[in-house]
């Protein structure tokens, strides 16, 4: 395999983004699955901090502001910037590993303070460039950068988590900072990001794009709302407004899935399958099924009080576990392995933002032989993720673990897929 030394230019960038991102999903899928197989209770706290830490930031940061300066070209991208950003991450997932290993939990908020500080960055450069109307205008926008804002407190509740474990006798830290709540928030930001991408290469170019704009910019109201009016009344405890929230996202979700569904029927009817948008409706449909089992983990959440350890009947945690993994390995890891068939390739070939500007997008930008590697790529990554629940329920650990390995090494096929895909058009 060639080896390419960084160069200041944007391709390089995001050829170094992808690799450090599947690695990083990799990562934590293997330690995950290593830490079932060992009984390590070390790799099995250490595996979402990785996940989060790691990809959580660099989607954000990275691939989130090639999609909003597709839109606005005003937010330069700066490469050496960017390239400090990824240098800066993996340090962090240093640190974050020294601190579980150590448990060191003054370590654990300091890695959390270094990322309050990376993300402010682009924060001010956003809303020192764009003005608030210019924001609103653009529904994609919108959701791009209150991913953004959501990121800088993900990493607020890390280090108010690294305080709490140093000082838990301090009440002036809230009681529902938990892993849990961090891990719930870091997962929203990645969710709020691939609503704007569905939008912006998708629905948006329908033929009914004012009603289409309408409906996605009502939705922007009821999914980030939902998710913070959520957060709210699980904290208060409120089990009816949990069930009505939980029941009223899930809808948007079934006409989400159902409405694209339609869509890639009539794509594919006029043009090619684009293995892309299979891996983004791949992740919707487990965004169902993360849904669903969100619901029934608050069926049985009644009476439990939010922070406890473990959070259901130790009968019922396969729930947790199966809502948890659908949203993770389906719905987010489906998704921006979709979100980076599409932008990688067009950025490393042009070594511009410009062609994500056209109408071609969704044209057959990879070659055969590629797009037909990436949908048995897919094929793998379903029949593991599924598996991954399904030994969750079974409570089968040699299934859970196996399946683990075999979910990072089809992860770890986008780099290979893509590398191979570069090499070929260079």
């Amino acid at each position: 395999m060639k080896t390419h030394r960084f160069d200041g230019t944007l391709s390089t960038v995001a050829r170094l983004f992808l690799s450090v991102s599947v690695i990083v999903i990799t990562t934590a899928s293997f330690l995950g699955a290593g830490g079932v197989m060992m009984g390590s209770q070390f790799l099995l706290k250490l595996h979402p901090y990785i996940f989060f830490i790691g990809f959580g930031n660099l989607a954000i940061l990275i691939l989130n502001r090639y999609l909003t300066a597709a839109i606005y070209p005003e937010l330069k991208i700066d490469p050496l910037k960017q390239k400090r950003y990824i240098s800066i991450v993996i340090l962090c997932l240093v640190m974050i590993t020294v601190a579980v290993a150590m448990e060191w939990p003054i370590l654990k908020a300091l890695t959390g303070l270094v990322l309050m500080i990376l993300v402010a960055g682009p924060i001010r450069e956003i809303f020192t460039t764009l003005s608030i109307p210019e924001i609103w205008k653009e529904v994609s926008v919108r959701y791009y950068i209150f991913d953004v804002l959501f990121l800088l407190n993900a990493n607020l509740g890390l280090f108010t988590l690294g305080l709490k474990e140093a000082f838990p006798h301090q009440a002036i830290i809230p009681f529902f900072v938990t892993q849990s709540s961090y891990f719930l928030g870091s997962s929203f930001p990645l969710s709020i990001s691939v609503m704007g991408f569905l939008y912006t290469y998708a629905w948006s170019r329908s033929s009914k794009r004012e009603l289409v704009k309408r409906l996605f910019s009502l939705w922007f109201y009821m999914f980030v709302g939902g998710v913070l009016l959520f957060l709210i009344v699980i904290l208060m405890g409120n089990y009816i407004g949990m069930m009505l929230i939980s029941h009223t996202l899930l809808f948007g979700v079934m006409a989400l899935l159902g409405s694209f569904t339609l869509y890639l029927y009539n794509f594919f009817k006029n043009n090619f399958h684009h293995p892309a948008l299979a891996f983004l409706l791949s992740g919707l449909a487990l965004l169902f099924a993360t849904s669903g089992f969100g619901i029934m983990n608050i069926y049985f959440l009644k009476g439990v009080a939010f922070g406890t350890v473990p959070p259901l009947r130790i009968d019922r945690m396969w729930i947790y576990h199966a809502h948890t993994h659908a949203a993770l390995l389906g719905w987010i890891t489906c998704s921006f392995i979709g979100m980076i068939y599409i932008v990688i390739p067009y950025i490393v070939r042009s070594n511009s933002l410009d062609p994500l500007r056209g109408d071609s997008v969704l044209s057959a930008i990879l070659g055969v032989e590629t797009r037909k590697k990436a949908f048995r790529q897919l094929t793998v990554l379903l029949f593991a993720a599924t598996a991954i629940i399904v030994a969750f329920f079974l409570e089968n650990v040699m299934l859970l673990s196996l399946s683990g390995f075999v979910f990072g090494g089809s992860v770890y096929f986008l780099n290979l897929n893509l590398l191979h895909e570069f090499h070929r058009t260079s």
